[in-house]
């Protein structure tokens, strides 16, 4: 596995980097987030590991350019503990987790293949739905000729809907499939993530008029339409 670790505190990076090697992982580290920013474009990793108060450019920052420019390499944000605003910034902008200073390198190690086996484990290559098709591989969803570029995050829990096609996902159970982990309740990072794929399927879909295959359940969750093949 190859890690790219943008952290400033040089005792931070010291102690991820040794107990990460120890773990036969690869890492790169990145001072500032300008660094940071440019190694991440340039890819080769398996999942990025963000601070998010950096010199430079901030990790929400580096992070929001990152998924703008369409890179979906996995992110796992490093914050402080009274960084809750920022922890749900960082998801609503497309981190696939956080982990909370101080930590060990224990629970990083475990949490990024946790990550890694919950978005490229050995699954069949398509999952197709109706006029949609969800490749596997390239992480991106298919409509027709047409295709929508996924982030991780998307990707995963627009798995969950359409492996359950038909059926209503509730949020709770998206917050736990997807996120991986207890998440507060009230937080709204499920609708904010539905509504961003819905607004890519919009920008692809060639019947103008088609409703979002994604339709939402009030007060419960969602469901994926099973639809009729292209």
């Amino acid at each position: 596995m190859k890690a790219l670790l943008i952290e400033d505190e040089p005792k931070i990076a010291e102690f991820v980097q040794a107990g990460l090697a120890a773990r036969g992982v690869e890492v790169r580290h990145c001072a500032d987030g300008h660094s940071g920013l440019d190694a991440a474009r340039r890819g080769g990793h398996d999942v990025i590991l963000l601070d998010i108060m950096l010199p430079g450019r901030d990790g929400l920052e580096v992070l929001k350019i990152l998924r703008d420019e369409g890179v979906t390499t996995p992110v796992i944000l490093l914050t402080a503990r009274n960084e809750l605003g920022d922890r749900v910034n960082g998801l609503n902008l497309g981190a696939d987790d956080y982990l909370a200073k101080p930590f060990y390198v224990e629970e990083l190690a475990a949490r990024m293949q946790a990550l890694l086996r919950r978005l490229a484990g050995e699954r069949q290559a398509t999952l197709p739905v109706g006029r949609y098709t969800l490749d596997r591989i390239v992480h991106e969803l298919a409509c027709g000729a047409r295709r929508v570029e996924l982030t991780a995050r998307e990707y995963a829990l627009l798995e969950v809907l359409m492996r359950s096609a038909g059926q209503v996902v509730t949020r709770s159970q998206l917050l736990e499939h997807v996120w991986g982990y207890d998440f507060d309740p009230s937080t709204n990072v499920v609708d904010v993530c539905v509504k961003r794929i819905r607004a890519k399927i919009a920008e692809v879909e060639p019947d103008a008029s088609a409703a979002s295959p994604i339709e939402s359940v009030r007060g419960v969750g969602y469901r994926f339409q099973r639809g009729e093949p292209a």
